[in-house]
């Protein structure tokens, strides 16, 4: 699985997609050029060279994971080999965990009503959802 071929790297969204951290890498190219994606403390570009021992900081929606990357490889493999390319830091898996738990206690801060809607209450969603 690791193709250690490059000695001097392997482009930033490629490797965050081989890693699966993305589903394909325009999403990883798309996440990284908003700013979701920190290499090393710093911003990161799409052609940035990753070497070994690199700190990545990722955000996916609520998900705020730090990593080091442990393997370099430009392809994408099964789940199992994917997650040797990286280890997770203990504060990074410790927060998730704990925000998890927030999420839990908290219902996932989801206001959800009492029972369904009625007629007329359906009447008044249908109404709202043409004015936007």
């Amino acid at each position: 699985m690791t193709d250690q071929t490059s000695s001097a790297g392997v482009r930033a969204d490629v490797w965050l997609w081989a890693a699966r951290f993305f589903k394909t890498r325009s999403l990883a190219k798309r996440a990284i050029e908003g700013g979701k994606v920190e290499l090393n403390e710093g911003t990161c570009k799409p052609a940035k060279l990753v070497a070994v021992g690199d700190t990545f900081k990722i955000t996916r929606g609520e998900e705020r994971l730090t990593c080091i990357v442990a393997a370099l490889s430009g392809k994408r493999g099964p789940a199992p080999e994917a997650r040797k390319l990286y280890t997770e830091t203990d504060e990074s898996v410790a927060e998730r965990e704990r925000q998890r738990e927030d999420r839990r206690l908290t219902g996932g801060a989801l206001l959800r009503p009492d029972s369904r809607p009625d007629k007329h209450a359906r009447r008044l969603i249908q109404d709202l959802k043409k004015t936007l």
